[in-house]
């Protein structure tokens, strides 16, 4: 009886086995996910090329889409917006045309019409962290509203409560959404506290040799600033340069934004250069904007149709809570790609 029992009970794990080897042969996953995605064509105009934003999101970019069959394809409008237009309109009048664009708006307005032509293209438009008045298929990146919260908290906290509490702001531009947002961000904590005062707020247009003759002449007319928030740390190394000819870097904190690149962002945290950094923790953006893409190609969703908002988890990074993974190296990313 026993063996009986015995020899019942193994054919029924071989007839389970063999069953599971079955479905196996017929999971429809992998011919259905190559059906959706060889061949697609993915094109990504960011503000610039020569930003390690881009460059991250590009070294990402390139070998996932190589990878499930792909094209990916870059265009430079190095800092214009009528090259960043024209690139864009190429595109969606090409042969094939793209399947998804990855764009980074100059403004709130510029790209808005030309992205809605892509759309009504088919062409799947994903937003890369800059907002637009205009409802991509997805939007990746900071909130940036919250962004200069974090930023004002920061400058607050290195202010401290001897301090003079005078806090000056070098914005990026009077366009941008990103400068738009961050300063009705930093505005809001700010303005909570009537305690603290904003002696200066110019404009830089994200140039670092503006940005430091902005913050000298800042630091000239209120010598006993606490604290200076500069909204990018593309043009924070002028401010940085400004403070340190000044003879001030251990009385004026320097608060920025910026990428998360090891020597743009934590190097110069752990050197004292900045004080505080909001960072975009940029691999796990670009694998969200890579799964996106893979659901959208697979999904049957006509471009246009439907927006959702990824959000960059953040926080205001110091030397106190900084970790060995709070910043990325772009060498690292593009040492992935042969």
């Amino acid at each position: 009886m026993k063996l009986i029992k015995t020899l019942a009970g193994a054919a029924s794990v071989a007839g389970l086995m063999l069953s599971g080897a079955a479905f196996a042969d017929s999971d429809p996953g992998p011919a259905e996910y190559a059906a959706a995605l060889n061949g697609k064509r993915v094109v990504m105009v960011p503000l610039a090329m020569g930003m390690d934003l881009a460059q991250g999101w590009s070294a990402i970019l390139q070998r996932e889409v190589t990878a499930f069959g792909g094209t990916f394809e870059t265009r430079d409008p190095n800092w214009s917006t009528e090259a960043g237009a024209q690139a864009l309109t190429e595109a969606i009048s090409s042969d094939p045309k793209p399947d998804v664009l990855i764009v980074m708006p100059p403004d709130l307005n510029s790209y808005s019409k030309i992205l809605k032509k892509a759309q009504a293209a088919g062409i799947y438009v994903l937003l890369l962290d800059n907002p637009a008045n205009f409802k991509a298929d997805a939007y990746f990146g900071s909130d940036w509203t919250n962004l200069g919260a974090l930023e004002a908290k920061a400058a607050m906290d290195a202010c401290g409560e001897g301090s003079s509490k005078k806090i000056g702001l070098v914005q990026g531009d009077e366009v941008n959404a990103t400068s738009l947002f961050q300063y009705e961000g930093i505005m809001k904590v700010l303005d909570a506290d009537p305690s603290y005062t904003v002696v200066a707020k110019p404009v830089s247009n994200w140039d670092p040799t503006t940005s430091r003759t902005v913050t000298t002449t800042m630091l000239q007319q209120n010598p006993d600033v606490c604290a200076i928030i500069d909204f990018w740390d593309g043009d924070a190394s002028g401010a940085a340069a400004a403070i340190r000819d000044a003879g001030l870097q251990d009385k004026v904190a320097l608060i920025t934004t910026g990428g998360g690149e090891q020597a743009a962002d934590c190097d110069m945290i752990e050197n004292g250069t900045y004080t505080a950094v909001v960072m975009t923790e940029l691999v796990r953006e670009g694998g969200d904007l890579v799964a996106m893409i893979k659901y959208l190609l697979q999904s049957g969703i006509e471009p246009g149709s439907t927006s959702a908002y990824i959000y960059t988890l953040e926080q205001a990074t110091t030397k106190a809570n900084m970790r060995p993974d709070s910043c990325w190296s772009l060498k690292a990313l593009q040492s992935m790609n042969p």
